[in-house]
């Protein structure tokens, strides 16, 4: 236990150790326990207050989460970051949850996109370097990128992994940048064996467009199907299965591909 007087006689390196190791603090005035959250907050904590009284508002508002509830005075609604409208603290579970779905959600749609894109740059700048005509024509690129996007439009309805919600996870734009270096050359390794199929068995050498039409049916099913991929860590459509309005839209553009 530690109590007010004794946090009003400790400097703030001695206080940030002496939470670590105290799990009921008594007597506090408001500065104190505005004192004890930026303690717990130099030890790289994260900080959660509930309050609900004129006397909490600095701690709340010093928090990284300020929690007060529907029946607290106006100015502890105000400094806080959630508002309880119901008598359970449950609530803050679901939304935990809640946001590391979407956060998992939000950095599946960032690896697909710009994995794909670096992916068909690598493949059209290395296509151009021996093809004497457009790999893929101004307009199908248009069309791809369109049709590719529709079928990512239901990834906020789509769960993740339940290994993904056991913590909390950090915005890492390095290891995002690693996995777009490596998935994207690795899916131009289908792009090269469509164009030496489309070259050496269907001699395309003079005939463009069925040169575009192989590329562009086989770069749509590919980026479909690295959606499933990408989407899960586990074995996708047998460990893990996308939400049905995903598949429904995989479905779609796949089936719009050929036309």
């Amino acid at each position: 236990m530690l109590l007010g007087p004794q946090i009003e006689a400790m400097s703030e390196a001695q206080l940030a150790e002496a939470v670590g190791a105290t799990s009921v603090f008594a007597r506090l005035a408001p500065a104190h326990k505005e004192h004890i959250i930026r303690a717990l907050q130099s030890k790289e904590h994260v900080v959660g207050f509930m309050g609900d009284g004129i006397n909490d508002a600095p701690a709340l508002k010093k928090a990284d989460v300020g929690i007060s509830v529907d029946s607290a005075v106006d100015i502890a609604k105000e400094s806080s970051d959630i508002i309880l409208l119901e008598n359970s603290l449950l609530i803050l579970e679901q939304g935990v949850l809640e946001g590391r779905r979407v956060f998992g959600n939000i950095t599946k749609y960032i690896k697909m996109a710009a994995s794909s894109n670096f992916g068909n740059m690598f493949s059209v700048v290395g296509a151009s370097a021996f093809l004497p005509f457009l790999p893929m024509l101004p307009i199908q690129v248009l069309a791809n990128n369109l049709l590719y996007d529709f079928s990512q439009t239901p990834i906020p309805t789509d769960q993740v992994d339940q290994e993904w919600l056991t913590r909390p996870r950090k915005w890492e734009i390095g290891k995002i940048l690693r996995f777009i270096l490596v998935i994207g050359p690795i899916s131009s390794i289908f792009d090269y064996a469509t164009f030496y199929l489309m070259l050496h068995v269907f001699h395309c050498w003079n005939n463009p467009a069925l040169f575009h039409t192989g590329w562009f049916v086989e770069s749509l099913f590919t980026q479909t199907l690295v959606i499933h991929i990408i989407r899960t860590n586990r074995i996708p459509f047998f460990q893990s299965w996308a939400s049905w309005p995903l598949i429904l839209t995989s479905l779609i553009v796949v089936g719009e591909a050929p036309g």
